[in-house]
């Protein structure tokens, strides 16, 4: 009888701990290389979601959201600081080789690491401005910028640069792939501290390698021709079923009613159905392919759920709602919205304007991120403008060819893969949303590759 009684008095308590009145758990669950399209509840043909799918019944669905830049580790740090890519600094995924001879370590290499990863000190991250108001913090996959303590988490799982294999994950990366257990346990440790929790659950999944369970596979590999594209299918819903397991858990603990749900994908990713690459305008591109992503926002009782049809967001907008959430205060300067406001009345997002840039992947100047700037765009309701910089490439070349110098102006609406570039028929909204591009972070030292006139 003891057993069952203190099972009943950690219930009670953890129930107490986090009701209503508390401020709300918050789970970030952030998927790793994947299409905007490739979820069931996107209307995917054939990939099957039915965890994230339940979550987006009860969530607040925006399925026009965007990431400001379309590489894994800028778009990361724009999700831990509430900053764009030209604020927070970390431009690509690593310093330039030429910058390096051509090494990945060695004397030089830490050194322009250590600048770069000294950008997270400089700058309030979500761990540390959630810690202000009482919160524990879990780190897991993805994590570039050094150890878990250095993002302001107050747990985590990845030791980081500059500890062996501490590139962008270490140890986190097993996350999912290998189980769920350290963030299970970092519940339970914060249910026992009767505190609010913050998860960063960011598994390396769907990303390469593409070695999906067995059973997955065969099942999109009856599906569809090409094995490259059915062992990506089989990694989206492997991620699902990870998902699933992260929210059951949460319900199990009664947590749910207080319990905050934000998902997001870092950047797009489209198979190549010919090689396990992915293919053009997708990662690292600044097209919908590189930079569209459903964003859904879950907290049952308070959000009101619903698809917000053709309403824009933007991950730059969570950090501020998670902190609002939270009640702790936002910073004046963060460029982001709080739309939990809207999020809670159901109305109309004051969001009418989406901004984003693209870098190459290696950084030619870690102290100026615009010498690596390749492109700027902006989506205006149904327009996009798309304009292309010359800025420097090292490696990943064919990954932004850019051999369309001109504006590209799209239909979205109409014209959602971006096929019909608009530009020369329509000259006033060219230069209506250039002049926005150009007001939002001025940019005196790039050229614009071909200007339309």
């Amino acid at each position: 009888m003891i057993k069952p009684l203190l099972f009943g008095l950690l219930f009670l308590t953890a129930s107490w701990s986090f009701g209503k009145d508390a401020p709300p758990n918050i789970v970030l669950i952030l998927s790793d290389d994947q299409s905007w399209t490739d979820y069931g509840f996107m209307g995917h043909e054939h990939i099957e979601t039915p965890h994230l799918d339940r979550l987006a019944e009860r969530s607040a669905v925006f399925r026009r959201g965007y990431v400001p830049t379309a590489l894994c580790r800028p778009s990361l740090m724009t999700l831990a600081t509430g900053r764009y890519t030209h604020e927070h600094m970390i431009s690509g995924n690593d310093p330039s080789p030429k910058l390096t001879n051509g090494k990945k370590s060695g004397p030089e290499y830490d050194k322009l690491r250590e600048i770069l990863i000294a950008n997270v000190d400089r700058l309030p991250t979500i761990g540390r401005m959630l810690g202000e108001k009482g919160y524990l913090s879990h780190q897991s996959g993805k994590w570039w910028e050094g150890s878990f303590q250095r993002g302001g988490f107050t747990h985590g799982m990845t030791r980081g640069f500059p500890k062996p294999g501490g590139r962008h994950g270490d140890d986190g990366l097993k996350i999912g792939r290998e189980g769920m257990k350290p963030v299970f346990d970092f519940i339970d440790h914060s249910i026992a501290e009767e505190k609010p929790f913050y998860v960063w659950y960011a598994p390396f999944l769907p990303h390469t390698p593409h070695n999906p369970p067995k059973e997955l596979f065969d099942k999109y590999r009856a599906k569809v021709d090409s094995d490259f594209v059915a062992r990506y299918y089989a990694m989206c819903e492997w991620f699902d079923q990870t998902c699933g397991e992260l929210i059951d858990y949460v319900d199990e603990k009664g947590l749910t009613e207080n319990t905050l749900f934000v998902y997001v994908c870092d950047n797009g990713w489209i198979q190549s159905v010919d090689n396990g690459k992915y293919a053009p305008r997708s990662k690292q591109s600044p097209n919908e392919g590189g930079t569209r992503q459903p964003i859904m926002y879950s907290w049952p009782g308070v959000i009101e759920p619903g698809d917000r049809g053709n309403q824009l967001a933007s991950s730059i907008d969570i950090v501020p709602t998670m902190l609002a959430a939270a009640g702790a205060e936002i910073p004046e300067e963060l460029p982001g919205l709080n739309l939990l406001p809207i999020l809670k009345s159901g109305e109309d997002t004051p969001r009418d304007t989406v901004l984003g840039e693209g870098f190459a992947h290696d950084i030619a100047n870690v102290h100026k991120p615009e010498d690596s700037l390749l492109y700027r765009w902006v989506v205006q309701g149904e327009w996009k403008l798309l304009l292309t910089y010359d800025g420097e490439v090292n490696r990943y070349a064919w990954s932004h060819p850019r051999t369309e110098k001109r504006p590209q102006l799209y239909n979205l609406l109409e014209d959602p893969h971006e096929n019909k570039n608009l530009a020369a028929d329509n000259p006033e909204v060219v230069a209506k949303l250039a002049k926005i591009i150009r007001e939002w972070w001025p940019v005196t030292e790039r050229k614009v590759l071909e200007t339309w006139e």
